[in-house]
């Protein structure tokens, strides 16, 4: 597993086309991937489970934990990206609520990132 973020401090200003607002790339991908959104409510949990490809866990709203295969729960809020490997196990638990984007995909390149 690996924190990274992508709050507007870590993104980059872009002014092109008279344009004024600031990016933070996510991913690129050459291969077709899945995007979704995951509401956890107040005690919500996406349990233990092994990720079939690389999965990007996004946290737009809210806060939680997020674990890889070890048993140490790592605080997450917005601006934070969780990543882990294709055949990693993890699990995702909220007490307050979060909202998360969630994109998987045989191809995630994550160095667009900040490493946390």
């Amino acid at each position: 597993m690996k924190i990274y973020q992508f709050s507007k401090e870590a993104g980059k200003k872009i002014t092109q086309f008279d344009s004024d607002f600031m990016m933070s790339r996510i991913t690129l991908t050459q291969k077709p991937a899945h995007i979704g959104c995951m509401y956890l409510e107040e005690n919500g949990v996406i349990g233990y489970h092994e990720a079939v490809v690389p999965q990007l866990l996004l946290i737009v709203k809210g806060e939680g934990l997020a674990r890889g295969e070890s048993n140490e729960f790592i605080k997450v809020h917005a601006g934070d990206a969780v990543y882990w490997e294709g055949g990693e196990w993890h699990e995702t638990k909220s007490e307050t609520g979060l909202t998360a984007i969630v994109i998987e995909g045989e191809e995630l390149d994550t160095s667009f990132l900040k490493s946390i």
